[in-house]
């Protein structure tokens, strides 16, 4: 093959990267990006029916090809037809893409995510062969040299189990085992899975709540009538106390009172009862859950002078506990939908997956320069679920029979799902000032996997957030937070809004017509954006009806939706006559 061609099919195939994957593009862009003359990575041979094939250099110095040498095209059809209704593929390993065209093949598949590593082999690739028509497949996405936040970040953001079903993971063994990238493929794959874990994991949230998220929001829009944009409070050059409900809180709490005057609190809904105990009001209140139980959090009251932050999802009534509430958009796709089009409701991240990332995440967005975390256990130490006063005591006790204890009930709580004993070491359980039924024999506390990852998630945003974080100590997991570059943070603005031009009446009616046209076999730009908001209600009613296809659930999905608006409507309609 002449250079001029070798040149050509490099610059046919960085022509189309342009257009479909920028990022890519750029790397390609470098200055020192030209494609050698000269194979470092590949020799390239032909197989018995014609086709080119990269072989690879091993650390030999041998190489080893990538594909059948008898019929490539016929090796990846036999691989795929192993595929029954994954709909979203990850192929490990680009190769001379057999793979992938052999994939993109079959219907069933809707999306195909290929990962390699070593830009310059890509190169090589890239001005032996021609991958244009790939490239122009809105299907398929090609990274190169991801980190593990990127990859992440593409997975939680494309990986749709109510659309793709399940998911199927395939290495192109000859590229993966090569001794120079195995580390690379390995820490890749590991990734993976843990984010797959993420998305099976809010998918299972999705499921249970969907409906409800769905439903609390449209409520919650209607209610909020003509109110006035709201003004945040402004905790710059301010310290806050973040309260969560754990064990812990309770003999911190002396320590909490001492400090008082000197934080402005944040506490979790479910830590309220137990503030409001021992006497202390704190200053904002936030709540996550769209569950109605949740209302054994307020039972003794908000304090009048207490702000009420809600996400938006929360369930309608919460409103009426508080004179100041202020609703917030969390990861809910309708609640995204809502900010792009009708009114920009304060982001914030939940994506820890509880209250007390959301607290901690609310004390950033508010602009906190010192931050102290108390309760937040995450864990049971000694086999305690909860702080003293907390709704799950005297929710228990009313729970309680002859014939169901309440040492029962607690154990059921405790082991309803699978839990590991850990033991401290010896640092704690030394102050006078740790309550009686707390102070134990042993330093121990039991895990759960769910509580593992919440507490791995809050030390994650403790270190990437400006304000400085401390975790007051407690029985419970201890919670890791690293020094960080206060330098690198950015500044913190707080939001401010701009009210809408319309009502909410107006939006809704809006988005019921175009949930009513909508078609999925012709989705433009706005019309996906309206596709997504309803797909939490869709995986709700998937759960419900999983032998269903897709066409068939979707359709369920839309007349569902269309008659919550509705009724919200002509609900509002007749409260306002």
């Amino acid at each position: 093959m002449s250079n001029g061609s070798l040149i050509n099919y490099y610059e046919k195939n960085l022509r189309t990267i342009e257009h479909v994957n920028p990022k890519l593009y750029k790397k390609l862009l470098d200055p020192k990006s030209s494609p050698s003359q000269n194979n470092f990575f590949y020799d390239f041979i032909k197989s018995k029916e014609g086709e080119l094939i990269p072989a690879i250099r091993d650390e030999k110095g041998n190489f080893r090809p990538l594909h059948s040498l008898v019929d490539p095209y016929r090796e990846a059809k036999r691989l795929l037809d192993t595929i029954e209704d994954e709909a979203y593929l990850i192929l490990l390993g680009l190769g001379a893409a057999y793979y992938a065209k052999e994939a993109l093949n079959k219907n069933t598949v809707t999306s195909l995510l290929v990962i390699d590593f070593n830009l310059d082999s890509i190169k090589e690739l890239l001005a032996k062969m021609d991958y244009s028509d790939l490239f122009r497949d809105k299907r398929f996405f090609l990274f190169i040299d991801p980190d593990e936040a990127e990859l992440e970040t593409h997975i939680l953001s494309f990986y749709k189990p109510v659309l793709h079903g399940g998911i199927n993971i395939i290495p192109l063994r000859s590229r993966t085992s090569a001794s120079f990238d195995l580390e690379l493929f390995n820490k890749a794959t590991e990734k993976i899975k843990q984010s797959l874990d993420r998305v099976s994991a809010d998918y299972s949230v999705q499921a249970h709540f969907g409906k409800r998220w769905f439903s609390n929001t449209i409520k919650n829009l209607i209610g909020m009538g003509e109110k006035a944009a709201p003004l945040l409070p402004d905790l710059k050059k301010k310290r806050a106390a973040v309260i969560a409900a754990g064990p812990s809180l309770s003999m911190q709490i002396d320590m909490l009172k001492q400090k008082r005057e000197s934080f402005y609190i944040i506490a979790s809904d479910t830590s309220l009862p137990c503030l409001l105990n021992e006497g202390i009001k704190p200053e904002i209140v936030i709540s996550i859950d769209c569950q109605h139980i949740s209302y054994y959090h307020f039972m003794q009251g908000l304090p009048k002078e207490s702000l009420l932050f809600l996400d938006l999802a929360s369930p309608p009534s919460f409103a009426s506990y508080s004179e100041n509430t202020f609703y917030f958009s969390g990861s809910h796709p309708l609640s995204s939908y809502i900010c792009k089009n009708f009114f920009s409701f304060p982001l914030l991240d939940i994506s820890g997956g509880n209250v007390t990332y959301a607290a901690l995440s609310l004390a950033e967005m508010l602009g906190a320069e010192h931050i102290e975390l108390y309760g937040a256990d995450f864990s049971y130490p000694k086999g305690l679920s909860y702080a003293r006063g907390a709704y799950i005591h005297s929710f228990f006790n009313k729970q309680q029979t002859r014939l169901k204890a309440l040492e029962a009930l607690y154990s059921s709580f405790l082991y309803r799902t699978p839990v590991e004993k850990i033991f401290h070491s010896e640092k704690y359980f030394h102050s006078e000032k740790i309550p009686h039924e707390i102070n134990p024999v042993e330093n121990w506390y039991y895990e759960s996997s769910t509580l593992r990852s919440y507490r791995e998630r809050l030390e994650e945003k403790s270190i990437a957030i400006k304000a400085e974080v401390i975790a007051v100590e407690g029985m419970g997991a201890p919670i890791r937070i690293a020094a960080k570059n206060k330098t690198e943070k950015k500044e913190n603005n707080i939001p401010s809004f701009t009210p809408p031009s319309f009502s909410a009446s107006s939006f809704l009616s809006d988005y019921h017509n175009k949930i009513k046209n909508l078609d999925i076999n012709k989705l433009d730009n706005e019309d996906m954006d309206v596709f997504l908001s309803l797909l939490p209600s869709a995986a709700a009613i998937k759960r419900q009806n999983p032998k269903d296809n897709f066409e068939a659930l979707f359709e369920k999905t839309k007349e569902l939706c269309i008659k919550t608006i509705y009724r919200a409507i002509n609900h509002s309609h007749i409260m306002e006559a």
